[in-house]
């Protein structure tokens, strides 16, 4: 362990001699003091917020973790090219030790840019909010430097209903040459949609599970519903659409009634009174459309109820330890392909490696068109399953897995929208992003360190 530290305090030592560090505490310093004051927002939380914690923290984030892949290949592959790191070969110090204090002396400077950015950041949040109107600061501190969970009703299962239909349906004559999944895809979105269209005068229940003892837990403690429509026909028009809400047990308790209006395909959250939660644990919600234009509840973001579970600062503190477990992974690619490869080309290696990690949309079309090619403009699918198309998709099928592993704890937005990133959740992105998808990388770099000729001639 002594000789791995020893490593460390060397490499972290080199890194500060780099006038990169120079460069980005600069670049840093710019963005967490500089951009909030270039960039106005309009005077909303929303807006302010988007400033605030969405662009800096995103541009801390770009940054810290280009440098950090630099200082990984550099670290590794500039000490193999002018074999100042035979010299620390020839110590009685295992290579694996070496690769490893080359990454905890990187992590050491990232964590510590980190803390002083998140910092300043957190401070400047607080400063800034001061200037807002009363009504935005109280919406502010009510919506967003909160840390809540949230709480939705369970995707229903329509699957033995699909099945049924789709039973009928083959018999007839006319389909029999559709493929059957297919039709089965189009029996399932019939059935859910008849979940989610909502007419007018029409009812709609969500019966939302908080779990067991929420009710004492979250006694006289103000809820949050935070709910989405969509309205095709009126997208984009600005129109609102009037509701009618009753919540709460719908036998031996006062519900609660109100009603309101809000526009479609926009998030709008709105509080709602305590005590109101059953007995089972279980949040009943009845809403009727009082317009006279149908809607549709999303089922992943039609409604949700949103609860306090934590403090701001610590939520902020735990959002800043996830992008830390990013940071990680990036020095784990960074000295892995310099574990092997000189400088540039090992630099081309890592960022080429960041940019497959950002291309998730493109990965993801092309996962639900079904192949790379023969794509039809008609459809957006492709026509035959050819074998280049099915391979395809199972490679970036695998690939977007480990994304979705890499990127699913967003902490940015987490912090953005006041939702609280648990201790669960951090550990499990720790167990995701460093433990696996670092240990990986990790791994494959020692191998490959271990085994290089570094007195080979160059």
């Amino acid at each position: 362990m002594q000789p791995m530290l020893a490593v460390a305090r060397l490499t972290l030592r080199a890194l500060l001699r780099f006038r990169l560090v120079l460069v980005l505490a600069a670049l840093l310093l710019t963005v967490v003091i500089v951009l909030p004051l270039v960039l106005k927002h309009d005077g909303s939380a929303q807006g302010f917020t988007q400033i605030l914690i969405t662009y800096t923290l995103s541009s801390i984030t770009a940054l810290l973790g280009l440098a950090t892949l630099w200082m990984g290949c550099g670290t590794l592959a500039r000490e193999t090219e002018d074999f100042s790191i035979q010299l620390l070969c020839s110590k009685p110090i295992p290579r694996w030790q070496i690769w490893m204090g080359k990454w905890l002396g990187i992590m050491v400077l990232n964590l510590a840019l980190l803390s002083v950015a998140g910092m300043a950041v957190l401070v400047l949040l607080e400063y800034k909010a001061r200037s807002l109107e009363p009504a935005e600061q109280s919406r502010l501190r009510a919506e967003v430097l909160v840390a809540r969970n949230s709480a939705k009703e369970p995707t229903p299962n329509v699957e033995a209903e699909v099945e049924k239909r789709y039973q009928e349906r083959i018999k007839r004559e006319s389909i029999q040459s559709f493929d059957h999944d297919f039709v089965r895809k189009q029996i399932r979105e019939e059935l859910l949609a008849a979940v989610t269209y909502l007419r007018p005068g029409e009812v709609r229940r969500w019966v939302v599970p908080l779990g067991s003892g929420m009710a004492e837990s979250l006694k006289d403690i103000p809820l949050y519903l935070r709910t989405k429509i969509y309205s095709p026909e009126y997208a984009g028009t600005g129109a609102t659409f009037e509701f009618g809400w009753e919540i709460g047990p719908t036998e031996g308790h006062r519900r609660q009634r109100f009603r309101n209006s809000f526009g479609a395909e926009s998030f709008t959250v709105f509080p709602i009174e305590p005590n109101h939660i059953g007995t089972n644990g279980t949040l009943t919600i009845d809403c009727v459309n009082l317009g006279e234009r149908p809607v549709l509840f999303g089922l992943q973001d039609g409604l949700e109820v949103l609860f306090p579970a934590s403090t701001f600062p610590l939520n902020f503190a735990r959002g800043l330890l996830v992008i830390a477990f990013w940071l990680g992974l990036l020095a784990a690619i960074g000295l892995c392909t310099a574990s092997k490869l000189q400088f540039n080309v090992a630099t081309f290696v890592a960022f080429s490696v960041l940019l497959v990690g950002l291309s998730g949309g493109t990965i993801k079309q092309v996962i639900d068109q079904g192949g790379v090619i023969g794509v039809s403009s008609e459809t957006g699918t492709v026509t035959q399953p050819t074998l280049l198309n099915q391979a395809s998709v199972q490679v970036y099928g695998a690939i977007k897995w480990c994304l979705d592993r890499i990127t699913g704890s967003d902490p940015i937005d987490a912090l953005s929208t006041g939702r609280n990133l648990s201790w669960a959740r951090v550990s499990l992105a720790a167990l995701e992003i460093v433990g696996v998808g670092g240990g990986v990388f990790a791994a494959l770099g020692i191998w490959v360190f271990t085994r290089r000729e570094l007195a080979a001639p160059q």
